[in-house]
């Protein structure tokens, strides 16, 4: 059986009718917000939190009359919890260890920066993982740079 690569939460997705109304109770845990862009893939706008040394939460709301998987979602279920994303050394060979082990890995893309697949909510858990290696360039192309990575760099 193929062995899973080096893996670690990465963040936690929070999606939200409006990051600005919803920052607050982050701002009261004590989240200091290190970054926010519109997604160029997508039609929501994504924010990172830092709580502690490790800790990350992610606010994304959709762009004002966009219609998206996230619009669908808030629709559906309302603000809450989306995914939970792992950060993972090398995502092919992570598909191969949870395929091996029956766990079934869907919507694997590609993008400039970063590679990313899902584990769907059918899973026992319930909840949606969002897998995601980073490539270089990641943290060179945005504001908080490596302030974005787990402590600082990637695995």
């Amino acid at each position: 059986m193929p062995e899973m690569p080096a893996v670690r939460v990465d963040h936690v997705g929070i999606a939200v009718e409006s990051i600005e109304e919803a920052e607050g109770l982050l701002f009261a845990l004590g989240c200091e917000k290190i970054h926010e862009e519109r997604s160029e893939y997508g039609s929501f706008t994504w924010a990172t939190y830092v709580l502690g040394g490790a800790s990350r939460l992610e606010l994304i709301a959709p762009e004002p009359g966009s219609d998206s998987f996230l619009t669908e979602f808030l629709e559906r279920n309302g603000p809450g919890l989306h995914h939970v994303t792992l950060e993972v050394a090398d995502l092919d060979a992570a598909a191969e260890a949870l395929e091996s082990s029956g766990v079934t890995v869907v919507d694997r893309a590609e993008f400039d920066h970063w590679t990313e697949a899902f584990l769907p909510p059918s899973n026992p858990t319930g909840a949606l993982f969002q897998l995601m290696e980073y490539h270089d360039g990641y943290a060179e192309t945005r504001t908080a740079g490596e302030a974005l990575f787990v402590d600082g760099e990637p695995l």
